[in-house]
């Protein structure tokens, strides 16, 4: 991928026919017809095809038309873990004209609340282990319609009478709750079955998605992402994989980050998709034995990630019994990926670590790392069509090399926040440039480096520490498993570093920490404080939560 470096921008010198799908549909009937007979998604044991998860979402689409009265535009909030029906949800909802509402599985009821709310949903999809919170939640919402699924829903009958039963009387993992009205996954398709789904008009400027902000600092807002927005990231990424992908070779991707958040979202389930290749799910990543079992039944040439997770597999036992011979690409995103532990996953794998930069106002992807040219500690170049800068705290743009606010600017960036005028005034510029929120340093070579979030950012007597680079050195130090920088209130210097670390060397102290540190850093960056910790709070993505440490 070749950039332009002019003045303070920096621009993909590539450009693409966006133009090529109009809408997430078209890439979808594209895709089932072209490979109808190849495996498209595979979970707990059972693979879908690209015709069975055509005619599954047809027979949902058609359901949500005929029984459920729902109409294009009316929101429907889908909420479950990697498993099969979350595609066949997605694409029949999409086909029905209506728009996905993402939703995190693990929200409180008072996050479902909010979110249900917001978004204004009339019908909602959910898995039976959070049966409880949606029964908390839904009195205090506008929802209409409940569709309650179980784990094991789209596998065979035997099999699927055995796992659901499983789950819920031996792992007791479903809670006792009271949903009347629900109507369950397989009746919805049962009844969608009888009449066929109507085809809907869209426009590539309609919303596909709504996809809720992590709220960090503030309420959660809804970014609209168009079908244009979609297609053209999806796009932008596909001629990233053209580097690797053979058509005529059908690749493997393992998919452990959920389909619910924006990056896998959009690589793991529409990228993928498009291309005809295969995704296999991974239901909890957090179950590292179990996650290793899966990975050993197959011949994988791609895996998504993310530091923390690949930090938990490296450190399991019987990782290095894995076979890695078919391991293409190894890409990352969700949080700052450590030199030490992309070299320690390239010293088992024998596969790079590919970092890229992307947020949810982006759908996500904005930069990544050329596979034949990775430069550790940098998020990469813009993908094709995009082009970045830096800004001030006055909003004038900053040369080559300086740090600043990175700025966006593509066809992938959002429509704006779902009702919302304000915030998006304030987050997009009138001549379409996204403020992202991160410090970044644009290189002269055209690579991206991200510095950290803007609210990370730690002032210790007047310097800025950015908590990246101390996590980053801090690592290197063999009895640090991982570790988080957080700023605390400190009287001389206004602020100073707190470290927050998980060990695997009993005898570590404080002070080994601490004189480690000051072998590494400048001195105002040196962590004051040292905290151990037997693991770090992280949201269900895995990515380290530094409000809760600070909290």
């Amino acid at each position: 991928m070749s950039v332009v470096v002019e003045d303070s921008i920096v621009a993909s010198e590539e450009s693409l026919d966006f133009s090529q799908y109009a809408t997430l549909l078209d890439v979808f009937q594209k895709s089932c017809r072209q490979y109808a007979d190849r495996v498209a998604f595979s979970n707990l044991g059972f693979s879908l095809t690209y015709k069975a998860l055509e005619e599954a979402s047809d027979h949902f689409a058609s359901y949500l038309q005929h029984e459920l009265k729902l109409m294009p535009g009316d929101r429907i909030a889908i909420q479950m873990p990697n498993v099969l029906q979350y595609p066949v949800c997605v694409f029949g909802a999409l086909r029905a004209g209506l728009i996905v509402v993402n939703t995190n599985p693990l929200y409180t009821a008072r996050e479902m609340v909010h979110q249900f709310n917001d978004s204004g949903a009339k019908a909602l999809v959910a898995l039976s282990t959070f049966g409880d919170r949606v029964e908390e939640a839904l009195p205090k919402t506008s929802v209409e319609h409940v569709i309650i699924t179980e784990v094991a829903d789209m596998l065979p009958a035997m099999k699927r009478f055995v796992v659901n039963k499983a789950v819920k009387h031996v792992k007791k993992m479903v809670p006792d709750y009271r949903l009347p009205q629900a109507v369950s996954f397989l009746k919805a398709l049962t009844v969608g079955r009888r009449k066929a789904c109507k085809v809907v008009a869209l426009k590539p400027e309609d919303t596909a998605v709504l996809q809720y902000t992590g709220g960090t600092t503030g309420v959660s807002k809804g970014a609209e992402l168009t079908h244009r927005n979609l297609v053209a990231n999806m796009l932008q990424i596909r001629a990233f994989l053209d580097e690797i992908s053979d058509d005529s070779v059908v690749e493997t991707v393992i998919t452990p980050l959920p389909l619910y958040h924006i990056f896998s979202f959009t690589v793991n389930c529409m990228a993928v998709i498009e291309s005809g290749n295969h995704s296999v799910l991974i239901t909890n990543p957090r179950d590292i034995p179990a996650f290793i079992s899966e990975l050993k039944k197959w011949s994988f040439s791609a895996f998504t990630g993310l530091n923390t997770l690949f930090v938990a597999l490296y450190n399991h036992p019987d990782f290095g019994a894995i076979d890695f011979s078919k391991l293409k690409l190894t890409m990352a995103g969700g949080m700052a990926l450590q030199s030490a532990v992309a070299d320690k996953w390239q010293s088992i794998t024998g596969s790079p670590i590919c970092e890229g930069f992307g947020m949810t106002e982006t759908s996500p992807v904005v930069c990544v790392n050329p596979i034949g040219a990775i430069q550790l500690g940098t998020v990469g170049v813009p993908v094709p069509g995009t082009s970045v800068k830096v800004i001030d705290a006055e909003g004038q743009n900053l040369p080559i090399g300086e740090r600043g606010e990175l700025c966006v600017k593509g066809p992938q960036v959002m429509k704006g926040y779902w009702q919302r005028a304000d915030a998006t005034a304030k987050t997009m510029t009138e001549d379409g440039w996204l403020k992202t929120g991160d410090i970044a340093v644009l290189q002269k070579d055209g690579y991206v480096k991200i510095v950290d979030r803007l609210k990370d950012m730690i002032l210790v007597s007047g310097f800025n520490v950015y908590p990246n680079e101390v996590e980053d050195e801090l690592c290197t130090h063999p009895g640090v498993v991982e570790c988080a920088a957080v700023g605390v209130q400190d009287e001389k210097s206004g602020e100073t570093v707190k470290l927050f670390v998980v060990k695997s060397q009993n005898d570590l102290s404080e002070q080994d920490i601490i004189e480690y540190a000051k072998s590494r850093l400048t001195g105002y960056k040196v962590p004051k404080y040292v905290e151990f910790r037997t693991e770090l709070p992280k949201s269900n993505v895995g990515k380290i939560l530094r409000k809760e440490l600070r909290a």
